[in-house]
């Protein structure tokens, strides 16, 4: 159906509304908006193209649902892992590590690697977007009267976030696509810790020589977590644990794991509501308003994403591209070329893309795939919602060009973390 007329109308549809998206720190429009005006469009076009194939209402009805499941799946997901971080943030969790760094006096190069470290480290379990946040309220803090100093950290930071969230489901929406579709267990996804490592030190390292030898003057600061917070912060690593269980021991699906999770909290909550009692009565810790507060623009992104490029597939365009990618360049190079795709655009769609084309790969390639689109992003500023956000936070200092500066190093990196995957697969 590629060659219909309003089968290339729903391509221009799609490449004008992630024209808005890509354009949405100039133009200030919420990504989603246009996605999901689009989506609809889309699928009226499809519905208008099934009416003339013979068992078009079947395969439409087919691939509505098909879309819905994955939907559904990666939305309950997230939003329970929202409701944790926003229910962390309320309790001062991550307010307590910021005034915890910015109290100790380190050195900018030490400050440099800890806020890198640490944003490593911290990806895997809360989203990388959340982490870079952190890290930057750190770097900002601490350096603010040295532009340089911030610029390079940022960029450092943008790195380590999306590397620490190529090994894990819980790091990047990417590699939890990958694991919800049953492309990979999640054990097999720490085969690309080691890469990740290098993927992050080898720029990591390089622009260590550009930061400033200086020590700034400790901030000092007190912040008390609120009461439960360190409980909260267990229960979170106990839903993590029942979503892995569910898949790898009942074979069921990670989002129900994470929602019998959201359960912990919720019950948790009542019993902070009805054993701490303030002057004017039971304290207040509604669950209820984590919920308001996801990150509801990126929730309905993805549903657009999902219907854009989910009717496309159904109009047989990401058939076709399978078929000149990983038929003809191999599978190699074109999961290569999807890291460089997520840097222009988004991962999420590019990787969406790939899931729907269903490519015959074996795990190896899977996880080729999963890592570069994960790291692929670094590449550009706006190829992460990590470096999106953290643009907006430096006020100007962060921008596209003093990414672009290092890009060559990141280059280096995301060569050599690929490298490094394929050295691995092939001595194990």
């Amino acid at each position: 159906m590629i060659g219909d007329p309003l089968a290339i109308t729903a391509v221009v549809l799609f490449v004008v509304a992630y024209g808005f998206v890509i354009a949405e720190e100039f133009i200030h429009m919420r990504k989603s908006k246009p996605v999901i005006l689009a989506a609809g469009a889309i699928w009226v076009l499809v519905a208008l193209v099934a009416r003339n194939v013979e068992g078009g209402k079947e395969m439409l009805d087919h691939a509505v649902d098909h879309n819905v499941n994955e939907y559904a799946a990666l939305f309950l997901f997230l939003l329970t892992a929202m409701i944790y971080i926003n229910a962390l943030t309320e309790r001062n969790v991550f307010e307590k590590l910021r005034a915890v760094l910015v109290q100790k006096g380190y050195s900018f190069r030490t400050l440099f690697w800890i806020t890198g470290w640490l944003a490593f480290f911290i990806s895997p379990v809360a989203d990388n977007l959340t982490t870079a946040l952190l890290m930057g309220a750190v770097v900002m803090a601490v350096g603010a009267d040295s532009p340089r100093f911030v610029s390079l950290a940022f960029v450092n930071i943008v790195i380590a976030a999306n590397a620490g969230g190529a090994f894990s489901p819980f790091g990047d929406i990417t590699t939890l696509m990958v694991w919800q579709s049953g492309k990979a267990e999640f054990l097999h996804f720490f085969a690309l810790f080691v890469p990740a490592v290098v993927n992050f030190l080898v720029p990591a390292v390089l622009m260590n020589f550009a930061v400033p030898k200086v020590t700034p003057t400790p901030i000092e600061e007190s912040v008390q977590m609120k009461r439960g917070a360190r409980r909260i912060c267990l229960l979170f690593l106990c839903t993590i644990a029942t979503a892995v269980s569910f898949e790898q021991f009942l074979h069921l699906p990670p989002f129900l794991g994470m929602m019998t999770g959201l359960g912990y909290l919720l019950v948790f909550s009542y019993y902070i509501k009805i054993t701490q009692h303030s002057a004017d009565g039971p304290a207040e810790f509604n669950i209820f308003n984590k919920v308001a507060r996801a990150e509801w623009d990126t929730l309905l992104f993805f549903f657009g994403v999902i219907f854009c490029v989910g009717g496309l597939g159904t109009l047989g365009y990401l058939s076709e591209v399978s078929h000149i990618m990983y038929d003809g360049w191999g599978a190699t190079t074109a999961n290569v070329i999807v890291g460089v795709l997520s840097a222009l655009v988004d991962n999420i769609p590019v990787m969406f893309a790939v899931l729907t084309m269903n490519p015959t790969m074996n795990l190896d390639q899977w996880l080729l795939v999963t890592l570069t689109a994960g790291v692929g992003g670094s590449l550009l500023s706006v190829g992460s919602a990590a470096g999106v956000a953290l643009m907006g936070q430096s006020k100007g200092v962060y921008t596209f060009f003093s990414h672009l500066k290092w890009s060559w190093a990141i280059a280096l990196g995301y060569a050599a973390s690929i490298l490094c995957h394929m050295l691995l697969a092939d001595m194990f």
